[in-house]
C-alpha cells in the first residue's frame, strides 16, 4: 500500500516515517542540516508491504508536496498535538480531499508534550475538520517518537489498512508518472515514480513523454527490490536505455508510458471545483498540477463567466506547454503566484479542443464522458455524434485496452460500425438513416440546381453534404446506397437513377462529328485547337461542346483544353489499377510505358487521377486510392 503524509512544516512527519520503518527519508545534504523536508522522501517497511512517500509541509513547497501525493492509496496526516492544526494541515487537508483521497489516518505527534485535555482538544478540532471530506472516517492516534507511544499501535493499524485494501485494478496502458530522475555508475539513467495504470516488465518499449523519446526497460524495482513488472499503484524504479534517451533529457512531471497511451496535450476538459472565495472568474491564469507535473494555463469555463465558491462547473484548461494526461486523472489548481490552492477536479478529456467549446453539443459529450461505466460513455458518445464516434479516440481517451468493446456494443444497441484504416467509427442506427438522408437530399438539389450535369462527382459530393464525414465513411454510405439503387453511379459520376443530362440539339450534331476523333487516338486525343482546325469549327464552339460533354459525363477535362471520351479514362484508370495491383504504386514512367505516350502526357494524367481522388501522390508515386471511383472499370486500354 502506498502510503503519503501530509501536515504543517515541523510536525514530525519525517521523524514519524523513520519511527514506522528504521528510514531517514530526507535524503538531501540540505535537509539533513536545515532539519526541514524539502523534497519528497521515500521508504518502506521491512516486510516491504508499507511504501511511504514524505512530503515537505513549507506552504511555499505545495507543488512538491502535490507531486507526491497524488496517485498515493493512504494518506498518513500528521498534526502536532501542541500547535493543533495550522494553515498547512488545513490546505493539506483540501488538497486530499479534492484528489479523492478516502483512506487515511491522523497521527498526533509529539503527545508526550502535552496532557489529555490538550489531546481531546486537538482530537476535537480535527474530527470539525474531517468532517465532510472524504476522510471523515479516519481513526486518529496518539503518538510520540521519542516515548514509542502509540507507535506499534499506528503501524498495527497501517498493515491492517494494507490487508484490507483492495487491490488497485486500472488495467489500462501503462503509464508512470515521473517524480526523480538519476544515475546509477555501471547501470545508467534510472526514473522513479508511482504507476498509474497497466502493467511493465523488463524490456518493454515505452515512451518517454511529452518529449516523445523511445525507451526500453532494462530492469526495474518494486519496494526496493528486484522484481518481474511494474504494477498499477505500486512505487517502481525502472533502469532506462534508448537511442536519444539520457538523464538530462528527464524531468519531474514528464511520464515514461506505453506508446499507445503517448499523445501530449495542451488542451484539457475538465470537471472543476472551486473551495472558496473569490469567485474564479473565465480566463483566470493558474498552476495546474497533474501527478508530478507542475505547469501553467489558463482556465476557460464553458458555462457562464464565472465559478463561485463550493460550486463545481465543466471547464477547459489551456496549458502553456505539452504535459500528458488521462481520463480520470486528479489535478489541483493553484493562483499564479501558486500561493493559494483554487480547487481541482478531474479529466474527462484530455485531448480536447478550444474550438467550440462553448457549445451545447460539447457540454453534452462531456457530461457523456464522466459516466463512469465505459461502454455506457461510448454508447451516449456515439449516441450524440451525427458525425460518428472513432472508438480508438475513446480508448485511448480513456486509455482502455478492451478492444471487444464496440462489438459488444454494435450487438447491443444496434450501432452502425464502419471500418477506416486501423480504427472503427461508430454510428447510431438514427444518425446513419440521417446521413442516407442528407445524401439523397443533397444529390436532388445538386440536380435542381444543374440539371445539365450527369451528376457529381464522389468527393465533391461529401464536401457538399451539411454534415462532415470521414472519407471512409463516406464511401461505405454511398456503397450501401449504390447496392439498394438509392443512387446510382455513371463513371465516376454519383447521380440519382433515372436522372439523364443531355446535349443541345446543335451541340449533339457537333459531337457526333467530334467522337471518332477522340476515339482514332483514345490515350493521346487532340487538343481543342487540333480538333476544331480538322472539323472546320471556331475553337469556341469545339470548347462548348467538349465542356457540356464533360458536364454531362461523356468526356473529362483531363487538363486545359485537353478532353477524354469517358470509355477511355475508364481504361486508363484500369491500367493504373493493375499497376499498382502489382507493383504497389504507379509512377510517371510505368505508366507512361503501359500506355504508350510521352512522359509529359502520363504525369497529366496521373496528376488528373489525383486531383478527382482515385490516386493520391506520395513523393514521385501515385498509390491507389479508391477503387470504387468509377464503378466497373474494363481490364485495359485496347
Amino acid at each position: 500500500m502506498l502510503i503519503g503524509t501530509a501536515g504543517h512544516i515541523d510536525h514530525g512527519k519525517t521523524s514519524l516515517v523513520k519511527a514506522l520503518t528504521g528510514v531517514d527519508a530526507d535524503r538531501l545534504p540540505e535537509e539533513k542540516a536545515r532539519g526541514i523536508t524539502l523534497d519528497l522522501g521515500y521508504a518502506y517497511s521491512d516486510d516491504g508491504r508499507l511504501a511511504f512517500i514524505d512530503v515537505p509541509g513549507h506552504e511555499k513547497l505545495i507543488h512538491n508536496m502535490l507531486a507526491g501525493a497524488t496517485g498515493i492509496d493512504c494518506v498518513l496526516l500528521v498534526v502536532a498535538a501542541d500547535d493543533g492544526p495550522m494553515p498547512q494541515t488545513r490546505e493539506h487537508l483540501q488538497i486530499l480531499d479534492l484528489l479523492g483521497i478516502a483512506r487515511g489516518v491522523v497521527a498526533l505527534t509529539k503527545a508526550d508534550t502535552v496532557g489529555s485535555d490538550r489531546l481531546a482538544e486537538v482530537d476535537a478540532q480535527m474530527r470539525a475538520l474531517l468532517a465532510g471530506t472524504a476522510l471523515r472516517d479516519a481513526a486518529i492516534l496518539a503518538t510520540s517518537t521519542r516515548t514509542g507511544q502509540g507507535i506499534e499501535a499506528l503501524r498495527a493499524l497501517l498493515h491492517a489498512a494494507a490487508e484490507t485494501a483492495s487491490p488497485v485494478v486500472r488495467d489500462g496502458h501503462f503509464r508512470l508518472a515521473v517524480d526523480r530522475c538519476f544515475t546509477i555508475a555501471g547501470a545508467g539513467t534510472v526514473v522513479t515514480g508511482t504507476v498509474h495504470a497497466g502493467h511493465a516488465a523488463v524490456e518493454d518499449a515505452l515512451v518517454l513523454s511529452p518529449a516523445g523519446i523511445p525507451v526500453r526497460v532494462r530492469a526495474l524495482q518494486s519496494r526496493n527490490r528486484e522484481a518481474r513488472q511494474a504494477a498499477p499503484g505500486q512505487r517502481c524504479a525502472l533502469n532506462l536505455t534508448g537511442d536519444g534517451f539520457a538523464r538530462t533529457l528527464v524531468q519531474r512531471g514528464d511520464w515514461i508510458v506505453a506508446p499507445a497511451q503517448h499523445r501530449p496535450t495542451q488542451c484539457i476538459d475538465v470537471r472543476l471545483r472551486l473551495l472558496a472565495a473569490p469567485a474564479l472568474a473565465h480566463w483566470t491564469p493558474v498552476h495546474l498540477h497533474l501527478a508530478a507535473v507542475n505547469v501553467t494555463g489558463r482556465v476557460a469555463l464553458l458555462e457562464g463567466d464565472a465559478l463561485q465558491p463550493g460550486d463545481t462547473a465543466y471547464a477547459q484548461l489551456l496549458l502553456d506547454r505539452p504535459i500528458g494526461a488521462s481520463h480520470a486523472d486528479r489535478f489541483i489548481v493553484r493562483d499564479q503566484s501558486a500561493s493559494r490552492t483554487l480547487g481541482g477536479g478531474h479529466v474527462l478529456d484530455p485531448f480536447a479542443r478550444a474550438r467550440g467549446r462553448r457549445r451545447p453539443a460539447h457540454l453534452q459529450r462531456l457530461r457523456a464522458l464522466a459516466i463512469a461505466d465505459d461502454a455506457e460513455a461510448l454508447a451516449q458518445c456515439v449516441a450524440l455524434s451525427p458525425e460518428g464516434t472513432r472508438v480508438g479516440e475513446f480508448l485511448q481517451l480513456r486509455n482502455l485496452r478492451d478492444t471487444a468493446l464496440p462489438g459488444r456494443l454494435v450487438a447491443a444497441r444496434g450501432l452502425r460500425a464502419v471500418a477506416d484504416e486501423a480504427d472503427i467509427v461508430l454510428f447510431a442506427a438514427e444518425a446513419w438513416a440521417d446521413l442516407r438522408a442528407c445524401v439523397q437530399a443533397t444529390m436532388t438539389q445538386a440536380h435542381e440546381r444543374e440539371p445539365d450535369m450527369q451528376g457529381v462527382s464522389r468527393e465533391r459530393l461529401r464536401r457538399m453534404m451539411a454534415r462532415a464525414i470521414a472519407p471512409a465513411c463516406f464511401d461505405a454510405l454511398v456503397a450501401e446506397l449504390l447496392s439498394e439503387g438509392v443512387l446510382a453511379q455513371s463513371g465516376a459520376w454519383l447521380h440519382l437513377p433515372g436522372h439523364k443530362a443531355a446535349f443541345a440539339p446543335d451541340q449533339a450534331a457537333l459531337w457526333a462529328r467530334l467522337t471518332p476523333l477522340l476515339e482514332s487516338q483514345p490515350a493521346q486525343p487532340p487538343r481543342v485547337r487540333d480538333l476544331a482546325a480538322t472539323l472546320g469549327e471556331e475553337e469556341h464552339s469545339v470548347r462548348a461542346a467538349l465542356k457540356r460533354a464533360a458536364r454531362i459525363g461523356e468526356a473529362y477535362p483531363v487538363a486545359h483544353d485537353h478532353f477524354y471520351r469517358r470509355d477511355a479514362v475508364l481504361r486508363l484508370a484500369a491500367i493504373v489499377a493493375r499497376i499498382a495491383s502489382e507493383q504497389g504504386s504507379v509512377d510517371a514512367a510505368n505508366f507512361r510505358d503501359a500506355i504508350g505516350t510521352g512522359r509529359k502526357l502520363a504525369i497529366h494524367l496521373l496528376e488528373f487521377f489525383d486531383r478527382i481522388g482515385y490516386t493520391r501522390r506520395v513523393g514521385d508515386s501515385h498509390l491507389l486510392r479508391n477503387r470504387a471511383l468509377f464503378g466497373e472499370i474494363t481490364s485495359d486500354l485496347q
